[in-house]
């Protein structure tokens, strides 16, 4: 069975080789074009690409599918069913009709709750107990196509949106092999159409919502840095430059402080007060520096009870 793929960062990149190890054909490989990427924001392919260029698969990297001319070419490639995991971009419907199959989608969330951008990481900021993997067959809507299968994945006490990612590009890359065998031995996959009931948007993550405002509640707020992390990162004020928090978790805390304040640093982390309870940062990133323990942070910027982290900005 010929098996084409769309998909851009690490979590498509397991689905992609999977896909590949089992032997299927894959005629052709769509992926987002190279960004800039880190601190040097140097050019970098992604790493369906890297995965692609390694074993020799036929790849391509338009910057949209909207153009006939790209359309045109993607349909003089004969394929059964395209299988899209983070591509990061909408396929018109030309590209939808490609495949003799159609397409299948592995969405990181238990549809149809969170259907769009970032399942992941709203599902760790709304403080969710289980996500999931969902295979469905992609319509014109956004994340609305009928489900194929579905299998949860509990989301441990302190998970991050890294952590949970790879666990789930792993449940997906299995999902989606036994979804493409099926496909293969029956020539067609049952699905079921979404339930209109529990349907939420997982919006992209955007600047605003790496901002910590330290008059939110510290559970809160530790949610919100779990599901930054690794990346783009909480960012906080901290003596007129930014600082990001990688890690950190609420505490217990008697002690009345205004938000933002520093009540206590030392060898466990730097305790500050938020608008209910307080918040252990353990792991930050000064503005053009390294991540470092925050008991290293502390030490370094002479960091005493008093002080105050402002908002991000």
């Amino acid at each position: 069975m010929r098996v084409g793929f769309a998909g851009t960062p690490a979590f498509a990149a397991r689905a992609l080789a999977s896909i590949e190890t089992e032997g299927f054909t894959i005629p052709l490989v769509l992926t987002q074009p190279d960004r800039p990427f880190g601190r040097g924001l140097s050019i970098a392919p992604p790493p369906v690409k890297r995965y692609a260029a390694e074993h020799e698969l036929p790849l391509v990297q338009p910057a949209s599918l909207k153009l006939d001319a790209v359309q045109a070419a993607l349909r003089a490639v004969p394929i059964d069913v395209l299988v899209v995991a983070a591509y990061g971009l909408i396929l018109p419907q030309p590209v939808l009709d490609w495949p003799r199959h159609g397409c299948l989608n592995i969405h990181a969330s238990l549809l149809p709750r969170w259907r769009g951008a970032a399942p992941i990481a709203r599902a760790i900021e709304a403080g969710d107990t289980v996500s999931g993997i969902t295979i469905m067959r992609m319509d014109a809507g956004l994340d609305t196509g009928p489900i194929v299968t579905a299998q949860p994945l509990a989301i441990d006490a302190r998970e991050t949106t890294g952590s949970l990612t790879d666990r789930l590009a792993i449940l997906g890359a299995s999902m989606i092999v036994d979804a493409l065998r099926m496909l293969e031995r029956n020539g067609a996959l049952p699905a079921t159409p979404q339930p209109s009931d529990g349907a939420t948007y997982a919006g992209k993550v955007g600047r605003a919502d790496t901002l910590i405002d330290w008059t939110h509640d510290a559970v809160a707020l530790d949610r919100r840095i779990r599901a930054l992390a690794p990346s783009p990162g909480a960012v906080a004020g901290w003596r007129g430059k930014s600082v990001k928090i990688h890690a950190a978790c609420p505490i217990d805390s008697s002690i009345i402080a205004p938000p933002g304040s520093v009540i206590a640093a030392g060898a466990q982390g730097i305790d500050v007060a938020c608008g209910s309870g307080a918040l252990r940062l353990t792991q930050l990133q000064p503005a053009a520096g390294r991540t470092m323990p925050a008991h290293a942070f502390a030490a370094g910027h002479r960091v005493v009870i008093g002080d105050r982290f402002g908002p991000g900005r």
